[in-house]
């Protein structure tokens, strides 16, 4: 027999890959964080063993949820500023409570907040754009948790930095500084095409083709972002991007709610990705992607919450239902966006758009043991029929018992490892406290 440091029996495990598969009655053997064994449980019980067995009769263990959009500091605003329009929203009170407050500690206090609700709701990797990511590392390596940390761009200066020049270049120091981080990747993030001009641009694609990075940009949000660009300079956001090139495999589009048949043609060509957000999407009354028509044509749809602060929450399960159901409403077909779609799109598609889709997004050998487990024994979730539907229309975030980062126990029935809740509670409330008086 087979020594591994951790052994799963679960009464259902759904690899992600291959599509539309569900073992009953199965096992993980885990070893040196990766999947060593996926097999039926009465084999496993013969062909391994370990000091740390773990039995799970009443869940079902799948591939972790991939957020892939997500602005994890600003969980400190979470509605501070609810019902309003994007710009309204954004210029008039996150950027003035930014200028304000930003700080390492801001962003210190924000990723923990944001780590702990994405651990507790069965995110084991989640791609971040926001300042001092140096900070959110810092943060994601402490707690154990896989990241893309984005490095942020934006022409106008912050106290992170002055211009796009610095910007570009304190991001390539972290890429540098982070490379041999098994957990951490460093994608380029340009905030979005109207915070961000031609030349740091055309310099970030450039950067990225080189070091083989993704370009994680804001792109086709609203309605207003994309009438505003053409009433000034006579060019639609997409159509400048791929102008200067940016539209290829490394591109990850996040939002793309106004997008036309030719857009998604150009998108499925080159290669490039989206992240659907519905739920902020609805929330800011930004539009909806035609997701449904961007699969059809083999683009590869991948899903985000965005931040706390336009949401309100980080969580993937409930994202993953709201994605099949205003899918199906956007395409007027009940069979778009089925079930295992959505759940792709939690798993597999973030982790591909992220360049990540060797080492994660799937429950295969080889691969790092990025894992969840969820209890579907609850009445909530019963009767059950089909675990992947169950997953996706009937389950809640709660429900998420356990989860592994390359085979770190960081969920244990509930638990987080690495946090002190009263602690973590403690310091958020005094962020509470200097937020509100503003």
């Amino acid at each position: 027999m087979q020594t591994v440091d951790t052994l799963i029996h679960a009464r259902w495990v759904i690899p992600i890959e291959p599509e539309n598969t569900v073992f009953e009655h199965y096992s993980l053997a885990i070893h040196e964080g990766k999947i060593v064994g996926l097999l039926p449980t009465e084999l496993a019980q013969l062909e391994y063993k370990s000091d740390n067995v773990i039995e799970l009769h009443t869940h079902a263990v799948t591939a972790g949820f991939v957020n892939a959009h997500t602005h994890a500091a600003m969980s400190l605003m979470r509605g501070i500023a609810d019902d309003l329009p994007l710009m309204d929203w954004l210029q008039n009170h996150i950027w003035v409570l930014e200028s304000k407050w930003m700080s390492e500690e801001f962003v210190r206090d924000g990723t923990d907040l944001a780590i702990a609700e994405m651990l507790r709701g069965g995110t084991t990797c989640f791609n971040d754009m926001y300042f001092f990511p140096e900070i959110s590392a810092q943060q994601a390596i402490k707690h154990g948790i896989r990241a893309s940390l984005g490095l942020i761009v934006i022409d106008f200066p912050s106290i992170w930095a002055q211009n796009s020049d610095e910007y570009i270049e304190k991001g390539l120091a972290l890429h540098q500084t982070l490379l041999e981080h098994e957990l951490i990747s460093t994608p380029f993030a340009p905030h979005a095409p109207y915070t961000v001009s031609n030349q740091p641009l055309t310099r970030i694609n450039e950067l990225a083709q080189d070091l083989k990075l993704p370009v994680h940009i804001h792109l086709h949000e609203t309605e207003h972002e994309v009438e505003s660009a053409f009433a000034e300079s006579g060019v639609r956001p997409i159509d400048r991007l791929n102008a200067l090139g940016l539209v290829n495999d490394s591109l990850i589009a996040v939002h793309a709610t106004q997008l036309s048949d030719e857009d998604i043609a150009l998108l499925a060509q080159a290669g490039a990705s989206i992240v659907h957000c519905p739920e902020s999407n609805l929330k800011l009354a930004s539009g909806f992607c035609p997701v449904a028509k961007c699969l059809d044509a083999g683009v590869n749809v991948a899903l985000g919450t965005d931040g706390a602060a336009s949401n309100n929450d980080l969580d993937m399960i409930g994202e993953m239902r709201t994605a099949a159901l205003v899918g199906k409403a956007v395409a007027n077909n009940a069979k778009a966006i089925p079930a295992m779609t959505a759940l792709r799109m939690a798993t597999i598609n973030g982790a591909k758009a992220l360049g990540l889709d060797k080492q994660i997004g799937s429950l295969e050998i080889g691969k790092s043991a990025d894992v969840i487990a969820i209890d579907l024994s609850d009445l909530e979730t019963q009767p059950l029929y089909c675990p992947i539907s169950q997953i996706v229309y009937a389950a809640n975030r709660t429900q998420v018992s356990d989860v592994w980062v390359a085979g770190n126990h960081l969920l244990k029935s509930r638990h987080l490892a690495t946090f002190k809740m009263t602690e973590l509670k403690a310091i958020i409330d005094k962020w509470h406290v200097r937020l509100a008086a503003k």
